[in-house]
């Protein structure tokens, strides 16, 4: 009988390239075609409606109900006119993921025949059941009341026939129950107060906002050797597999010529994220075989987050027509390099500058050391928080695994832009002189090179890099909902902007110029963020060594990642820029938990699983078979030759048993483990307990099930290899 792994393998040999078709030969024709953007709002709104919505899109300005009637119609007209038979509200909850609810345009009529019908009402809000999503005791199961609400910043889009409306999701009583409003709370919170702090240099400033361009890495591989494999189905991982004896060692996988299958899977996508406005620019080759990146210019952080998660959703969807699967879990091989999500962060004004440019002035280069200084005095005070908005099971097996960075946070700047600032600290009296605006500005600020992007190296094993023009914070993982840690960062830094802010104002209080104040409370960030800074190799143990002399947390798991989230300096910074409140923080470290311990449960049933019903009894029936083989030997052979053929057979048999017994002792002893940390109430005890008691199995049962993979006939061995699953056919 042919096992489903052979199967498997000769399906996927025999796949072909699907043959993808162009819209049309430019992008341009249909970029954002299935989207309700600004120049398709001007087509279809009236004057009023339009200005109403760009006004609420620039300014956050609430649109009043008469306009949102008008505003729902053409939406509808728009839809309709695309083929859209139902509308929903789009959302995040608190599960990563992204939910929807499909309600049909039509309304039945007396007569019997039905009309399309939207109105303001179904644009604005809607009333999804909520209980059973995660609210971390913000609601009871019979309190199942939460509304979603209307997002005009974040354009309305078709997929599948259906109008998606961006929307937050909160409870009745009015707490955040996902991610997307604490992100538009922060993104309002640093506005005001990066604003206030550019004024001092351009008063002409009025809006300053957080950008984002996200680099989003995935696997891929064929469906028929995802579906032979349980653990990919129900996890996204491998529990088990052996090396294969060529994976990622040579590096040629690398930016190499994209494989056939892989390009058309591209394309396809690509166009897909194009009519949805998704600005996908590049493509290539990862590390490992079989990974891949995709990444698109930069966007406002709330738009950029919204097509993240509409990418993922993408990924899947676009794959399975490719006969593909992909992998968005932070580590699916163990031994190869995992996936993360690097969020290239910074901040815009409506002048148009980016604030982490250097200029070619002493006023522009004065105004970018201030804006990096308060980014990494923030850093500096919240370093263990930032590492908590990260956190996850998948996430701890590829932070510090020299491929990612580790899970000390720490910040590069890059060796001109870190000599400049050791310069400015030791700086006795600088001189200050007219700028541009006529505001008075350091002269003496070390001249900057502006080619930046030459003269910065990139510190590929930091976690939180300078790279030019923006922060590159590389510690998010694949799977992420990217709101979270964008969102922590942007409250982060409102909060730093308002304490420099506050001390320079204090400064000039009494007396002092306000380039001296400026120049006095950026030498004082500089000296008080010294410890966050590092230039070189942090994989190294020196460094692991030297991050704890300067006081810097290295908190390895998500259990002790996450406490940083419910401490009274947290509480304190999200409530006081009212991004959140301490029984939401308080709900979302529960949840947090609550989905680490699950990921955790599911991981070590699914091994157990797999090891006793597949994996053992291939190995006994081979054991048998070289058992049959040696009794064969006996009976033909005389004495002599039999111990010289049966001996390496023998010593087979006694190994297989060893493996097996040891598999089949862990399992049990990982089992009960399980069922001691399944009775723990309390969820950091419990999620602690899994972590300390339950997860060091996983590694000693699939050390013994991998050499058993090495010993095993291949014929018989029943999940498809690591050098199957990696190379696409």
């Amino acid at each position: 009988m042919t096992s489903i792994r052979f199967i498997a393998l000769e399906k996927a040999m025999d796949r072909q390239p699907k043959e993808v078709h162009y819209p049309s030969a430019k992008a341009s024709d249909y970029f954002g075609s299935m989207t309700f953007n600004q120049s398709t709002m001007k087509e279809y709104l009236t004057e009023e409606a339009f200005n109403a919505v760009k006004q609420a899109i620039e300014t956050g300005y609430r649109v009043e109900r008469k306009v949102t009637d008008q505003v729902a119609s053409a939406i509808k007209a728009w839809a309709l006119g695309k083929g859209a038979t139902h509308y929903t509200h789009w959302f995040h909850p608190l599960t990563g993921a992204t939910a929807e609810k499909h309600d049909a345009f039509i309304s039945p009529t007396p007569q019997g025949q039905a009309l399309e019908n939207f109105s303001g009402k179904e644009l604005i809000q809607q009333e999804p059941d909520a209980s059973s999503f995660p609210s971390g005791g913000i609601r009871s199961t019979f309190e199942a009341r939460g509304y979603t609400a209307w997002d005009p910043t974040s354009p309305a889009f078709i997929i599948d026939k259906t109008l998606c409306i961006p929307t937050i999701f909160i409870s009745y009583t009015g707490e955040s129950l996902d991610y997307k409003t604490p992100l538009l709370k922060s993104v309002s919170a640093l506005d005001a107060a990066a604003t206030e702090v550019v004024r001092l240099f351009n008063e002409d400033v009025t809006k300053v906002y957080p950008t984002l361009g996200w680099e989003q890495e995935y696997f891929l591989v064929d469906e028929a050797l995802y579906n032979a494999r349980p653990d990919m189905v129900l996890m996204g991982k491998t529990v088990f597999g052996h090396a294969s004896a060529k994976d990622q060692q040579l590096s040629d996988h690398y930016f190499g010529a994209i494989h056939p299958r892989a390009l058309a899977f591209m394309q396809e996508l690509e166009i897909e994220s194009h009519k949805l406005g998704i600005p996908v620019k590049t493509r290539h080759n990862e590390v490992a075989p079989s990974q891949f990146e995709c990444a698109p210019v930069f966007e406002e952080v709330n738009v950029a987050v919204d097509h993240n998660q509409l990418l993922m959703h993408l990924l899947e969807n676009v794959a399975r027509k490719h006969n593909l699967r992909v992998l968005l879990h932070e580590k699916p091989y163990t031994g190869i390099n995992g996936s993360g999500k690097h969020n290239n962060w910074s901040m815009a004004t409506n002048t148009g500058i980016n604030l982490l440019s250097p200029g070619k002035t002493s006023e522009d280069n004065f105004r970018f050391i201030s804006m990096l200084s308060i980014i990494v005095k923030g850093i500096r005070d919240y370093e263990g928080l930032l590492r908590a908005s990260v956190a996850s099971e998948g996430n701890d097996l590829r932070l510090g695994a020299h491929e990612a960075p580790p899970a000390i946070i720490s910040i590069f700047l890059g060796k001109e832009i870190a000599d400049t600032l050791d310069e400015i600290e030791k700086m006795p009296e600088p001189k200050a002189i007219s700028g541009r605006n006529g505001n008075n500005v350091i002269a003496n600020i070390p001249k900057i090179p502006e080619i930046l992007l030459d003269n910065t190296d990139r510190n590929r094993t930091s976690p939180f890099a300078f790279t030019g023009n923006k922060f590159e914070f590389r510690a998010v993982g694949s799977s992420a909902n990217t709101a979270k840690p964008m969102f922590v960062l942007n409250t982060i830094v409102t909060e730093q902007m308002k304490q420099f802010k506050s001390e320079v104002d204090g400064l000039i209080s009494k007396g002092m110029k306000k380039a001296d104040a400026i120049f006095n409370v950026v030498q004082n960030y500089i000296k008080a963020s010294k410890d966050i800074r590092f230039e070189g190799n942090s994989y190294s143990d020196e460094w692991v060594a030297e991050a704890a002399k300067r006081g810097l947390s290295n908190n390895r798991s998500t259990p002790e990642a996450l406490l940083a989230f419910i401490s009274d300096k947290t509480v304190n910074l999200f409530e006081k820029n009212e991004v959140l409140n301490k029984t939401e923080l308080l709900a979302r470290y529960e949840i947090k938990l609550e989905k680490y311990i699950k990921k955790i449960q599911i991981e070590g049933r699914m091994l157990g699983d797999l090891a006793i019903n597949h994996i053992l009894p291939t190995a006994i029936h081979y054991q048998n078979r070289l058992i049959e083989n040696v009794r064969g030997l006996k009976e033909v052979l005389d004495a002599e030759s039999y111990k010289k053929a049966a001996a390496n057979q023998l010593s087979a048999i006694k190994e297989i048993s060893e493996h097996t017994s040891v598999i089949q002792n862990e399992v049990e002893a990982m089992i009960e483990a399980r069922k001691v940390a399944n009775k723990i109430e309390s969820y950091p005890e419990q999620a602690k307990a899994y972590h300390d008691s339950v997860l060091p199995y996983f590694e000693k049962i699939r050390r013994h099930v991998d050499k058993l993979e090495l010993m095993v006939d291949d014929e018989l061995w029943p999940l498809p290899k690591f050098r199957e699953l990696l190379f696409l056919k």
